[in-house]
Parts: C-alpha cells; structure tokens; sequence
C-alpha cells in the first residue's frame, strides 16, 4: 500500500481541505483517485477526514490502495462457481486465493480467472479481443486466507448496481469463524472505530479516532478454551471481523496477523469463511440469498474438537 508523509511548509491558502491540498498542491492523486483508492488521512498523528482544513505546520501522513492494473492477464485457473450470468458470477472462493492483482502478485488471482472465464464466454478469439466495457469488477473482497462466497460484476453499471448494497448495508453477509476463548455471553455486538495501526502498518486496531464499525455475533458451540461463531458485519471495514474479534479476547484460531499461535492448533491457517450473502441483483427486484458449504478445514477440526472433549470428560 503506497504512503507519503511530510510537514506542510509552504504558505497555503486558509480553509484548505486535505483533498484538495493532496490533488493540487501535492498532485500525488486526482481527485478522483482519491475517490478510487480510498486515500486515508491523519493530521499530526490523528485520523481525519478529508474534508479536515490543513494549515503550515502540519505534519500529514497518507496511505491509499494501489492503482487496479490496467491490464490483467486472463488465466484458465478452475473455480467453484456457485451462481453466473452474463453481468455477475458469484465464487465460492479457495482459501489462499488472492482476490486482485497487487503488487507480488500479479498472477494467479480471482481477477485473473474471472477475466479469462468471461473472455471465453464473450467469444473473444485471443486475450486482445477484448469486448468494450468488460472487465472483472470485484465487488467486495476477502483476505487471501478467508474463503467462501464473494461477488463479482462483468460490466460497470452491474458493479456500481452491486457495491451500492454494500454501501447502503443493504448486502447482508454471515460468516463462520473458529476462535481462540469464549465470549461472555450467547450473542452480542462488538461496536468500536477502527484505524489502521500506527505501530503495524499491515495491521488494524480499534481506535478512538478510526471508521465505525458493527459486528453482530451468535455462540454456536464451544469447546473448552474454542468457540465457533456465527458473524454477521453490519459494516465492511478492512479487516473488521478479525479486530474485532480480537478486541473480543476471541482471535481467529490461525490468525497470525491479530492472535498468536494455537498449541493445538499450530498447522491451521485463518479459519474465518464467508457462509453466505444476500444480495439483489442487477435487473432484479428481491434478493437471492447464496450460500457456501463448511469448508472441510472446519469439519475436520470440529471433528478433532469433538473428539477431545470426550476424552476428557
């Protein structure tokens, strides 16, 4: 993730917003990349909106997404497609998969397959015939470690059609998680601000100052110091479910960015999974719901949980 800092030291014009003063002073990003990128902000240590005043002196230190590639390369990468049309498809996606091409990885993601799966459908006779308009529009993402379902668009007006859900929380998403603890009650909320971590860049941590953020959570089962959970975020902040959760005293059993290692558990990777997603799509008036099967990572740890219990009862 590209980030600048530095002390304003030149005289600026009063009431100058952040954006402005990154779009035409600086001239680091337009305004609509801005908008694109998701350009975060803090002035003097604090996280501020965009629309904050800047003035000489202040020290300003930005982050924000890299750039899409313009040209992802289409690979014949196999997928577990659980619904597709002409404008959507909908993935029930592998743990370990990288949703979009980024830096160090450029090949091999969900875009790349998507791409090449919709080349093929369009006709398109080699990878420079490439119909107008056609691009695979991620809608949302999940962490490379997390699986299930995610959703895509083939053409911008679907996309914008699909994120709009998302903004609107009219997209209602629930997921499955093992954690390390038990929380204290049945169900609850976890409601908090979250902002990227000053100390970890890679990390986020919940914050004073920092984007709201809502996850509604449901006890499933427990076994002694583990937990399985239902998640339902109400918001769809970076890595929420894993801060959160952490916030909790519960990590994500294999989380090795926001918990610590399971002794039990030392070979498990992320056991967070996207079970589902209700979503209304493009040309439609009520929402589909799509599922996710457990994952066989869940079932078999739950079978291994099972079996310890008894043993030790």
């Amino acid at each position: 993730m590209p980030s600048f800092r530095r002390t304003i030291d030149e005289s600026i014009p009063e009431a100058l917003r952040l954006d402005r003063y990154v779009a035409e002073h600086l001239r680091l990003l337009s305004r609509s990349q801005i908008k694109a990128r998701s350009l975060n902000g803090k002035i003097n240590g604090k996280d501020v909106k965009l629309s904050r005043h800047v003035k000489t002196g202040d020290l300003i230190e930005l982050c924000w997404n890299e750039a899409e590639p313009v040209n992802i390369i289409p690979e014949d990468i196999p997928l577990d497609i659980i619904y597709e049309d002409e404008r959507t498809v909908v993935v029930n996606k592998a743990q370990g998969m990288v949703v979009h091409p980024g830096a160090g990885n450029r090949r091999g993601t969900l875009a790349n397959a998507l791409y090449y799966r919709k080349l093929k459908h369009s006709g398109a006779a080699h990878t420079n015939d490439v119909p107008a308009g056609l691009r695979p529009g991620i809608v949302h993402r999940l962490d490379k470690e997390t699986s299930g379902v995610i959703i895509a668009a083939y053409d911008d007006e679907a996309l914008a059609f699909l994120a709009e859900q998302f903004k609107s929380r009219k997209a209602a998403k629930n997921y499955i998680a093992i954690v390390n603890g038990v929380p204290a009650g049945p169900q609850g909320r976890i409601e908090t601000c979250i902002a990227r971590d000053s100390r970890n860049r890679q990390r986020f941590t919940v914050a004073e100052r920092g984007k709201a953020a809502l996850t509604l959570y449901r006890v499933i089962k427990t076994w002694g110091n583990h937990s399985l959970l239902l998640l339902r975020p109400r918001t769809g902040r970076t890595h929420q479910l894993r801060v959160h959760l952490r916030y909790l005293g519960c990590p994500i059993t294999g989380d090795d960015l926001y918990g610590s290692a399971d002794p039990l558990f030392s070979q498990i990777r992320l056991m967070l999974h996207a079970r589902s997603l209700a979503i209304t799509l493009p040309g439609e008036d009520t929402a589909r719901l799509f599922k996710s099967p457990m994952p066989e990572r869940f079932t078999a740890m739950i079978h291994k949980l099972d079996r310890m219990e008894r043993t030790q009862q």
